[in-house]
């Protein structure tokens, strides 16, 4: 759980930077949240939670 709040924070402050230099529009932030709430509920989602937990795990070895 911890990862996943972590993960959303940080996405969260890259799509605000996003916004704020203007490289995305509202829009496109809002399709690409709209994406990833589409693809939770896939049978992708384990997957990649798996996945995020893995790279979270090499980078608190270091």
């Amino acid at each position: 759980m911890i990862v996943s709040v972590s993960a959303v924070l940080l996405l969260a402050v890259v799509v605000a930077v996003l916004l704020r230099q203007r490289t995305v529009g509202v829009g496109s932030a809002l399709a690409c949240g709209a994406f990833g709430f589409c693809l939770a509920s896939t049978g992708l989602a384990p997957a990649l939670t798996q996945a995020l937990a893995a790279v979270a795990g090499l980078l608190s070895l270091s």
